[in-house]
C-alpha cells in the first residue's frame, strides 16, 4: 500500500528464537525462500479494534490488497512440505479462502467456537466463532502428527458402545483425531496466560496446531505475533520460532515470554495485567468519533 511505513526498528534473538520489531511487509522480505516449517497468521480483521493506539482503518479493497501481498510472502517462505494456518473474521475469510485456493491446498476449514457471557446481537445471530484455514503447499507431503492431538471419543467411550461391524465385535475407540470444530475458551483476565492484548489467542489452540503440524526443532513463524502466544507455545514444545510485531509494547511481551536478551530493563518487561477496556462493543465503536489511523498507518498493526 502506498505510503506504508517500511521500517524494521530492531531484532532480538536467542539461539532458537527471533523477534523482529517492524512492519510485516518489510520484515518478511528478509526471510529466505522455503525456510519455515509452520506458519500461524492471525492478522488484523479490519473491524475497528484498537491495538493500544493503532486502530484498524482500511476500506475493504485496501485491506484485501494488503492481505494478498503478505499472503504471497507467506507462500514464498513456507517449505514445500510446510503448513499454514490462517485466521480472520467471518466477513473476510471468503475472500481470503478464494485467493488461497490459487496458491495452496486447503486441507481443512476449521471453526474455533467459544462461548460469551455478553450479548452479541439483538437484530441478527451474533458471531460465536472464528474461522481458520489449514493450508499446505503439497497435496500429500506435509506433517500431521495425529497421534499427538488425540481427544476423547465421547460417544463410544462414555456409552461403552460396541462396534458390530468389526469381526469380532469390539468396543468403539475411546480416542479420536479432532474434527474441524474446536472448542477452546477465549483468554480471560483471571487466566494466568492473559496478556494486555485485545485479540489474544489461547495457548491450547496454538498447542494443537503446533503439535499437529510441526516436529521438535522445526521453525514456527508468526507474522503478526501480538501477545507472542505462538512463540511461547513453540518454545514450550521444543520448536524454534520467528515472530514479527510492529507494536513495541507487544514486542516486550514476546521478549519476556521467550526470555530473549534485549536492551530493555526488567522493569520495562515486567508483566502488568490490565483489562482490555479500550475496545468497546461494535455498536459503540461505530458511534465513536475519536481519531482513527489512516489505512497506511493501520497496516503497521
Amino acid at each position: 500500500m502506498a505510503n506504508r511505513f517500511d521500517v524494521i526498528f530492531d531484532t532480538f534473538r536467542s539461539d532458537e528464537h527471533i523477534i523482529i520489531h517492524g512492519d510485516v511487509l518489510t520484515s518478511i522480505k528478509g526471510l529466505d525462500d522455503e525456510s519455515v516449517d509452520l506458519i500461524f497468521a492471525d492478522p488484523p480483521y479490519n473491524i475497528g479494534k484498537d491495538f493500544d493506539g493503532l486502530r484498524e482503518s482500511w476500506t475493504e479493497s485496501e485491506f484485501l490488497e494488503w492481505c494478498y501481498e503478505w499472503l504471497e510472502e507467506c507462500h514464498r517462505v513456507l517449505k514445500r512440505n510446510g503448513t499454514f494456518y490462517l485466521m480472520n473474521s467471518t466477513e473476510n475469510m471468503p475472500f481470503l479462502d478464494i485467493w488461497c485456493r490459487q496458491k495452496f491446498n486447503v486441507k481443512s476449514r476449521i471453526v474455533w467456537a467459544y462461548d460469551s457471557s455478553g450479548v452479541q446481537a439483538k437484530t441478527y445471530f451474533g458471531s460465536m466463532y472464528e474461522p481458520i484455514l489449514m493450508l499446505t503447499k503439497s497435496d500429500k507431503n506435509y506433517t500431521f502428527n495425529h497421534e499427538d492431538i488425540m481427544v476423547e471419543a465421547k460417544t463410544g467411550a462414555k456409552r461403552q458402545l460396541i462396534d458390530y461391524r468389526k469381526n469380532p465385535p469390539q468396543p468403539y475407540n475411546t480416542q479420536k483425531v479432532p474434527g474441524n470444530v474446536w472448542e477452546f475458551p477465549r483468554v480471560r483476565f483471571k487466566m494466568d496466560e492473559y496478556e494486555n492484548h485485545p485479540t489474544q489467542k489461547p495457548e491450547a489452540l496454538l498447542e494443537r496446531i503446533i503439535k499437529a503440524s510441526s516436529n521438535v526443532g522445526d521453525v514456527v513463524f508468526d507474522p503478526f505475533s501480538g501477545s507472542f502466544t505462538t512463540g511461547a507455545t513453540a518454545k514450550r514444545l521444543g520448536r524454534k520460532s520467528i515472530g514479527i510485531e510492529i507494536n513495541e509494547d507487544y514486542v516486550k511481551m514476546g521478549i519476556r515470554r521467550l526470555d530473549i536478551p534485549s536492551k530493555y530493563s526488567q522493569e520495562e518487561l515486567a508483566k502488568e495485567k490490565k483489562r482490555k477496556t479500550k475496545n468497546l462493543s461494535k455498536k459503540v465503536r461505530e458511534k465513536d468519533e475519536s481519531p482513527s489511523l489512516a489505512p497506511a498507518q493501520a497496516s503497521l498493526i
